[in-house]
C-alpha cells in the first residue's frame, strides 16, 4: 500500500513563533522518521503528507494514498483533532485511528466522563467551571483537581493543580473554605487557556496507563503500566512538566498479574471498557486512577497517543510487554485495514464504512 502520513511538525509551528506550551502536543521530525521505517518495513510506501492545510492542498491537486496514518493534533479549537479525519473522510479515504466524532469528544473531558458516568463506569465527580464564580457551586467536597477542559500532554497540570480543603479540627474540614483558591486558580487558567476549566474530585491513590490496540470486540490490551512520580518531581500529578522531563521525575512500572498485582484485572476491565464506549479505534491509551479506597476511576482516554519511539507512553508501554515498535504499527494498521476493507461490514459501531480510494 501506498500510505500518507499526517502530522504536525512541532518545529514547523515554532518557526511560525508559535510557543512551546502551544506546541506542546505535535510531533517532532523523529517521530515521522520511525513511523516511515516502521511502514517500509512492513512492505509498505509512505508519502509525506503534512497538516490540516497540507493535506487539503494534496488533496485538491489530485493526490491519494490508499492509506493515511494520522497523527495530526491541529492547532486550534476543541475539536481539532477531528479536523484531518473529517477532510479525509469527504474525501473517502480510509486513515488509522478514530473518526471526527470520537476525536472532539475525548478531547472534551467533561463529555467524555459524561458519556462514561452514563455508561455505568467509575469516574470522579467533576464540574465544569466557565467562570471563576461557577468555582463557589460545586456541591462536592475537596480535594479539588483542576485542570484545562480540552487539553492535552499534562498541559496546564502544575504542582497547584490539587486544592486542599482547610482542616478545622481532627477530622473536619471545612470544604467552603477552599472555594476562594479554586476560584483564583480557575481563573488563571481560564486566562491563560482561554477555555473552560474542569474541575474533579481528587484521585489519591496509584495512577495507571493502559494500552489498547484493536477496535470494537477485536480490541485488546496491549499491557498496563502504573505511573510513579519520583521525589524530585513536580507534585500534584502527571504534569507537562513530569511528562517533559520523564526520565529524571518518573518511574513506569510494569503490571503483570504473576508479580501479585490483583488490582490488574480492575484496572484493565475499566479500560477496555472506557474505550470501547466511547467507540474509539485502532490503538491508544486509557489513563485509570484509584480513588482513597482502591476503586480504579477512569481519568481520561487518548486516541491519538504520542508514537514516539522510547519517548512516549504508549510505545514505552508495549516495550515493557515484549511488543516492538515494528510490532505495535503493524497491529495498528492491520486494525485500521480491516475496519476499512472492502469486504468488511457495511457499517461500524453505527458509522459509515470509507471505501478505499486507490
Amino acid at each position: 500500500m501506498i500510505i500518507g502520513l499526517t502530522y504536525d511538525l512541532r518545529q514547523s509551528y515554532l518557526d511560525m513563533g508559535y510557543s512551546e506550551s502551544e506546541t506542546a502536543e505535535f510531533d517532532s521530525v523523529e517521530t515521522v522518521e520511525a513511523l516511515e521505517h516502521a511502514l517500509k518495513a512492513l512492505g509498505h510506501d509512505t508519502a509525506r503528507v503534512g497538516n490540516g492545510r497540507e493535506l487539503t492542498e494534496k488533496l485538491v491537486n489530485g493526490e491519494r494514498w490508499d492509506l493515511v496514518f494520522n497523527i495530526a493534533e491541529g492547532l486550534k479549537g476543541i475539536g481539532r483533532e477531528a479536523q484531518v479525519p473529517a477532510i479525509l473522510d469527504l474525501y473517502d479515504i480510509p486513515y488509522t485511528f478514530s473518526d471526527p466524532m470520537v476525536m472532539s469528544l475525548t478531547l472534551h473531558k467533561a463529555m467524555t466522563k459524561r458519556v462514561i458516568r452514563d455508561a455505568g463506569l467509575a469516574t470522579a465527580d467533576f464540574k465544569v467551571v466557565s467562570a471563576p464564580e461557577d468555582a463557589y457551586k460545586i456541591q462536592f467536597d475537596p480535594p479539588f483537581f483542576v485542570k484545562p477542559l480540552a487539553e492535552g500532554t499534562g498541559k496546564g497540570v502544575t504542582a497547584g493543580s490539587v486544592i486542599e480543603a482547610d482542616r478545622i479540627g481532627e477530622s473536619q474540614y471545612a470544604a467552603s473554605s477552599s472555594h476562594p483558591l479554586l476560584a483564583q486558580r480557575c481563573k488563571e487558567l481560564l486566562e491563560q487557556f482561554n477555555q473552560p476549566v474542569l474541575v474533579e474530585r481528587f484521585l489519591p491513590g496509584r495512577e495507571f496507563t493502559v494500552g489498547i490496540t484493536g477496535s470494537g470486540n477485536d480490541a485488546e490490551v496491549l499491557g498496563t503500566m502504573e505511573i510513579i512520580l519520583l521525589e524530585q518531581a513536580e507534585k500534584g500529578g502527571y504534569s507537562f512538566v513530569n511528562k517533559e522531563g520523564w526520565k529524571e521525575r518518573v518511574t513506569y512500572r510494569p503490571l503483570r498479574s504473576e508479580d501479585g498485582e490483583t488490582l490488574l484485572l480492575e484496572v484493565e476491565k475499566l479500560a477496555l471498557e472506557s474505550w470501547k464506549v466511547l467507540e474509539c479505534r485502532d490503538g491508544g491509551r486509557v489513563d485509570i486512577r484509584c480513588d482513597e479506597y482502591g476503586t480504579p476511576c477512569f481519568i481520561e482516554v487518548n486516541p491519538l497517543a504520542g508514537l514516539r519511539p522510547e519517548y512516549s507512553d504508549l510505545p514505552i508501554l508495549s516495550a515493557f510487554f515484549g511488543i516492538s515498535y515494528l510490532e505495535l504499527i503493524r497491529k495498528i494498521v492491520e486494525s485500521a485495514c480491516k475496519r476499512t476493507s472492502p469486504s468488511s461490514q457495511n457499517s461500524y459501531n453505527g458509522h459509515a464504512r470509507m471505501g478505499t480510494t486507490k
